[in-house]
């Protein structure tokens, strides 16, 4: 019974996916040839067919991806490849916790391995072809060299931890790994503008006295302390611009990316910068977080039920060894099969998205320039290549951001 369960729920992610994917990709077809009229003045009809064209490209290969994904998926489970892996690594290794431990690794390698050429065709064939890549081969491979030895310096510990705290806390276990994961996620918070994103990445302190200045006045007036302001050479990798947050309390620092330096003004950089701090004083980042971790402790609830239950593994296509533990089965069939049982909640937590961004949006006409904002907002949109007309039913199911159709109609009225 389960299997069926199991199977018509993917049949139906993987056919609405396709359908939402393919009507995305009708749409903005269809509007491909005219400028919608809010941006007219702005976005020649060239820019419009290429983030057009862009869209339909990533759309296309999103639906093989997908697919592609689903075939493994099956191949883990009902095809008994998950099955497979456990017994041939029982044969290798004698040590419980290192036999669990190799078979979620072999599990995520093999999905690494897989999603591969899918991220070496997106980032050399479809970014080169709109001139957004800028990777090389070389700095490719170091990239992806380095986060694998990140994956295992923090995958292991956190691996191992949940195993033993699973095979030796009896049915508290389930309090203990989440505690194991709230801490986990406090510490990559707390790392990653120090340690890990410099590995990636060269931050420089932000030179320019007239931005520094706009900043220095909005942060006063928003009652927000901030570490330091920093650029980062993202031009070495693409030629998307961004701006972001990071790090905990009076440690926070603000960075920006160089290509969004080179493309905004000062005034523009300041309302975009105000629409991130409408996220932080409205408390959108603490409330994600907090629910978050509070999905986790309900997934950890459910796998300590489900990991109990017989019927969980044979309907998946695993059999359960007795006489030693099944927690790394039990892990790897929940984290992979869940998302198949749980793709309703993205259009709630898309329109929970999208609200927290017209709050921003607002706070940022308040608090800064709206007029820049859109502006801003307009150059983003053109250099991105994001669409313009994206479908409705996609940008509901998907979109964490408003159309921009929407998104300046609401912030022009904002700034009446």
């Amino acid at each position: 019974m389960f299997t069926l369960l199991f199977v018509a729920f993917l049949l139906t992610d993987v056919l609405l996916r396709l359908w939402l994917a393919s009507r995305q990709i009708r749409h903005v077809r269809q509007h491909r040839d005219q400028v919608p009229e809010a941006f007219a003045a702005r976005i020649s009809l060239h820019s419009h067919r290429r983030a057009a064209d862009y869209t339909v490209e990533k759309m296309r290969l999103g639906m093989v991806e997908r697919l592609v994904e689903a075939i493994v998926l099956v191949g883990f489970t009902l095809l008994g490849g998950l099955q497979f892996l456990d017994l041939r690594l029982g044969e290798v290794f004698e040590n419980e916790m290192l036999r669990q431990l190799a078979l979620i690794g072999a599990v995520f390698a093999i999905m690494g391995i897989v999603g591969l050429p899918f991220a070496i065709y997106n980032k050399f064939r479809l970014e080169q072809r709109f001139g957004f890549n800028r990777v090389t081969p070389r700095l490719f491979i170091i990239d992806c060299v380095k986060m694998l030895l990140l994956s295992l310096l923090f995958g292991t510990p956190l691996a191992a931890a949940v195993l033993w705290v699973m095979g030796n806390t009896g049915g508290h276990w389930v309090w203990w790994a989440w505690g194991i994961w709230v801490a986990f996620n406090i510490l990559l918070i707390w790392l990653f503008p120090t340690l890990i994103a410099p590995l990636f990445n060269k931050f420089t302190p932000l030179q320019d006295p007239e931005i520094s200045e706009r900043i220095g006045k909005l942060m006063q007036r928003c009652g927000f302390a901030v570490d330091g302001l920093f650029v980062m050479d993202g031009s070495k990798r693409s030629a998307h611009g961004n701006a972001y947050f990071t790090g905990f309390g009076k440690a926070r620092r603000i960075v920006f990316f160089d290509t969004l330096l080179a493309r905004l003004n000062a005034e523009e950089i300041e309302a975009v910068l105000a629409h991130e701090l409408g996220h932080f004083k409205h408390r959108h980042i603490l409330r994600r977080m907090v629910l978050s971790l509070g999905m986790a402790l309900v997934f950890f609830l459910v796998l300590g039920w489900l990991s109990g239950q017989v019927w969980f593994y044979e309907g998946l296509g695993v059999i359960p060894q007795f006489g030693r533990p099944n927690d790394a089965l039990a892990l790897i069939l929940f984290f992979i099969a869940m998302p198949v049982f749980t793709f309703w909640v993205s259009p709630l937590a898309a329109w929970l998205s999208r609200r927290d961004e017209y709050q921003a949006d607002r706070f940022a006409a308040a608090q800064a320039s709206g007029d820049a904002l859109v502006s801003a907002l307009v150059k983003l949109y053109d250099d991105n290549a994001a669409t313009l007309t994206p479908d409705p039913v996609h940008s509901a199911f998907y979109d964490s951001h408003p159309p921009a159709t929407l998104r300046i109609e609401s912030l022009k009225h904002a700034t009446r």
